[in-house]
């Protein structure tokens, strides 16, 4: 973010509002909201800032493109109500307006014999969450996959893929909100009584009774500019990609069975609508909120990202995970020697590499990486604060949870 130390932008009496609803951030969870919004509230003035020249173009445009069943996610938690809930409502919303998309089904296999008591606890939990699950054999894996190796797998019939961008774009057109591109959040003011005030990088003000924030990499920062402590920080992680050079390998998704400790799900493999094969990502951490590679470095989002005492607790924790990310990150041959766990054809010569992308990973002070997704409220404002995978999937009832949350605090003004 910049900041304008000697510009004031403030919310005056008797001036009129832009509009009801200011969203910042055009991503799909942004976008989705505004979508609920008029859908739940029609004649409701809706207008969203995005700081890109189009939607999406961050978390929502740079991730593998799976349709999460949410298996993965603790019962009872958002991300496994709203991950069931928008797969299915995924599904439909692309066949309603013809956005590519697939239900392929995925592998999840067990490589190492520690890894079966992991793999049937999903079994359970699958069940838990209401997803119709299938338990193989390292023989049955073949059905699926003949070039997969395994002692045990596990298929989830309700996971697919679709093209993000895609439905971002839709929910744009169809929700009639305002959507100004190119307008980075510079200042914001925030009064109780009268509303909020903010100005842009195009030296706009935008003035609305309500803000909702869904800034994604930037949604701390954008907190703290609205005045509300969020009492977590964002922390990038970057996940790099591969494309298979021999994408016959696979036919649909296959992953590892996932790490407890980490929310994160492993280097995975995914067939795409369009027919390519992703092999990715790992997780390291990145220089910059949007650092797609090493060589993209912001001092000032590094000195705020090592500040925060929640990263030198999380490091202590669990560097020795880390380390196997980073050299991952660094050899070609480490990264493709996980692959082969899963894959015992791919070489380093069939891993070309791709575009890399972020997570946005909040972070408690006590070095906890939150685990689920996080929506807070302020004072004519609420914060989407944790929204990383499998929010994309879920995008369509985080959307309307966030709606209700604005349009309750909008008619309470």
């Amino acid at each position: 973010m910049h900041y304008r130390k000697r510009e004031v932008v403030q919310v005056r009496p008797g001036i009129a509002y832009d509009c009801d609803v200011l969203v910042i951030g055009g991503g799909i969870v942004g976008l989705s909201t505004a979508y609920a919004i008029t859908r739940a509230a029609p004649g409701t003035r809706v207008t969203v800032l995005e700081k890109e020249p189009g939607p999406a173009r961050h978390q929502t445009g740079r991730n593998s493109g799976v349709i999460h069943s949410g298996i993965y996610y603790r019962p009872g938690s958002l991300k496994a109500r709203y991950a069931v809930r928008g797969a299915a409502e995924m599904v439909k919303f692309c066949a309603e307006y013809g956005i590519a998309h697939a239900v392929t089904g995925k592998l999840i296999v067990a490589t190492e014999r520690e890894e079966l008591p992991r793999l049937h606890a999903l079994v359970q939990r699958g069940r838990e969450n209401g997803i119709p699950v299938r338990e193989l054999g390292a023989a049955q894996i073949a059905e699926y996959e003949p070039e997969v190796r395994g002692l045990a797998a596990i298929h989830v019939g309700t996971t697919g893929v679709c093209d993000f961008v895609g439905v971002a774009r839709q929910l744009a057109e169809a929700s009639g909100a305002e959507i100004r591109y190119g307008a980075e959040v510079e200042r914001v003011d925030r009064r109780a009584e009268l509303g909020v005030a903010v100005r842009t990088s195009r030296g706009d003000v935008v003035r609305a009774r309500v803000l909702v924030n869904c800034a994604g990499l930037h949604c701390d920062e954008v907190a703290r500019l609205t005045g509300d402590e969020p009492d977590v920080r964002i922390v990038p992680f970057r996940g790099e990609y591969y494309s298979l050079a021999r994408p016959e390998l696979v036919r649909g998704l296959v992953y590892p069975v996932p790490d407890p400790a980490f929310p994160f799900l492993g280097v995975h493999l995914t067939r795409g609508i369009d027919g390519s094969v992703h092999i990715g990502p790992n997780a390291v951490p990145a220089l910059a909120r949007e650092g797609y590679g090493w060589g993209v470095v912001r001092p000032r989002e590094v000195g705020a990202t090592v500040a925060w005492p929640g990263v030198w607790r999380m490091a202590r924790r669990h560097w020795r995970y880390g380390a196997g990310e980073l050299r991952r990150s660094v050899s070609k041959g480490a990264f493709a020697g996980a692959v082969r766990r899963l894959l015992p054809a791919v070489t380093s010569d069939d891993l070309v590499p791709a575009a890399a992308g972020v997570r946005a990973q909040a972070v408690l002070r006590d070095g906890t990486l939150v685990d689920d997704f996080l929506i807070r409220e302020g004072d004519r404002a609420v914060h989407v604060l944790n929204a990383p995978s499998p929010a994309a999937t879920a995008s369509l009832p985080i959307g309307r949870e966030v709606a209700r949350r604005a349009l309750a605090v909008l008619r309470g003004v």
